[in-house]
């Protein structure tokens, strides 16, 4: 799945912060001792593993950052499938820059295939067994939650809300400081406007219950057996969103799916997901 590509103005603040967390104070002092600065390079990035690409914008910008006169060719863009020694990037020009920039933009496009090929692998057992999207959470690094939402797309997956401000998320303890599940809806309701939509974490099906009768938008099923979530499934009967949260893996999303909900969530997708492994090379090489 090919998701829309991040604008660079949102992209290109997050880079320059990695740029200039590498380079530092001096620069890049081991490829300016060793390289002259006429030398010219061919390079290849290259996936490793088989899996899905993302964040190769934001590797591209690196390189730009470092020297527009670069020619970056894209290969194989983000949501893309890749098998072992498939060819991801090539790079032609600077030798200089393209080492300075190479770990910036290794880090980023590792990171982001690794969270795109970790949902992938989600989003294909969940179709198996249902309706169910993969969705994302706010469980992201600080300052990478554009790219890393941008990656679950890039695996087919779907995004929850980006922030605070996008929907109104009652959560466990909201519930106990509000005084229940009834007096947070009630007090959600009469504080959102009508654009704002309303979802309430439950964990029991009494909980759900009272939820439905206020009248929510969805309902946060949490940490409910297979079982469990279908009778949830059936007492809501369409009337809202359903979500599953809570034990999520390549093992038991098949059984969650099967359960019928609509949303399955997944934190570990963008805190956790194992890195995609891509290498810089000498063209040819």
């Amino acid at each position: 799945m090919t998701p829309p590509p991040l604008p660079r103005l949102m992209v290109e603040p997050i880079v320059r912060a990695a740029l200039l967390e590498d380079l530092g104070r001096a620069g890049d002092v081991t490829t300016d001792a060793c390289i002259p600065a006429q030398a010219r390079f061919q390079a290849v990035i290259a996936s490793r593993q088989p899996g899905v690409i993302a964040g190769i914008d934001a590797a591209v910008i690196a390189f730009d950052l470092i020297d527009p006169t670069l020619k970056v060719s894209v290969e194989r863009g983000d949501g893309t499938e890749v098998a072992p020694g498939d060819v991801v990037l090539r790079l032609d020009g600077s030798a200089r820059a393209i080492l300075t920039a190479e770990r910036v933009a290794l880090n980023i496009a590792c990171r982001m295939s690794g969270i795109a090929t970790a949902t992938a692998g989600l989003v294909a057992i969940a179709r198996q067994h249902g309706k169910a999207q993969i969705v994302c959470t706010r469980k992201t690094t600080p300052g990478l939650r554009a790219l890393e939402k941008h990656a679950v797309r890039a695996g087919g997956g779907s995004n929850h809300r980006f922030g605070l401000d996008d929907a109104v998320l009652i959560k466990d303890n909201h519930i106990a400081v509000a005084g229940g599940v009834v007096p947070a809806i009630r007090a959600a309701k009469a504080h959102a406007g009508h654009m704002v939509k309303i979802e309430v974490e439950v964990d029991t099906l009494a909980q759900l219950d009272a939820a439905m009768a206020e009248g929510v938008d969805a309902v946060l099923l949490d940490n409910m057996t297979p079982v469990l979530l279908a009778d949830a499934v059936a007492l809501v009967g369409g009337r809202a969103l359903t979500e599953a949260s809570g034990r999520v893996s390549r093992e038991t999303v098949g059984a969650i799916a099967a359960s019928g909900v609509d949303l399955i969530s997944v934190g570990w997708i963008t805190h956790s997901a194992p890195i995609l492994d891509l290498g810089l090379d000498a063209a040819g090489v």
